[in-house]
């Protein structure tokens, strides 16, 4: 099973027993007053929240992940979900719950989406290599929002 990881750096593997909690990300399920949504830039600048919304937070866009075998998931770019504050190359971890272990695979991809030159919106992309420490330079930014009652 995927589950999304901390930002804590990637370990020896296997990770095991008490040791996998620092990994695994907690969550909170929250109820609102209204609806969210989220706004995507696909460029470096914040996106602005449509008139009669307040942003709650502001993040990367993220479009889905690949797992092991067929496995992988992904959801809508409204999705409050699509819009992760913080920005991780490897943001899942793959956990047996029959051994108890968890991995970082390297057959696990996430796709972000990718920032896009207004003049160049109709070109098809250039390759291009992005090292460490610079990978956050071409991911777009994105913003959520909620509607004001």
């Amino acid at each position: 099973m995927s589950m999304v990881s901390t930002t804590s750096p990637i370990p020896m593997m296997p990770v095991q027993e008490s040791e996998i909690e620092q990994y695994i990300s907690r969550c909170v399920v929250c109820e609102v007053p209204a609806n969210v949504l989220a706004v995507h830039s696909q460029s470096l600048n914040i996106p602005d929240c449509p008139q009669g919304w307040t942003g709650l937070w502001i993040g990367y866009s993220f479009l889905m992940h690949t797992g092991a075998g067929a496995q992988g998931g992904g959801q809508s770019l409204s999705s409050s979900g699509s819009c992760l504050e913080d920005f991780r190359a490897t943001p899942f971890i793959e956990c047996n719950g029959n051994k108890g272990q968890c991995h970082y695979y390297m057959n696990e991809i996430s796709f972000w989406m990718a920032t896009i030159e207004d003049r160049q919106q109709f070109q098809a992309p250039e390759q291009q290599t992005l090292k460490a420490g610079n990978l956050r330079s071409k991911i777009s930014r994105c913003q959520v929002c909620i509607k004001n009652t």
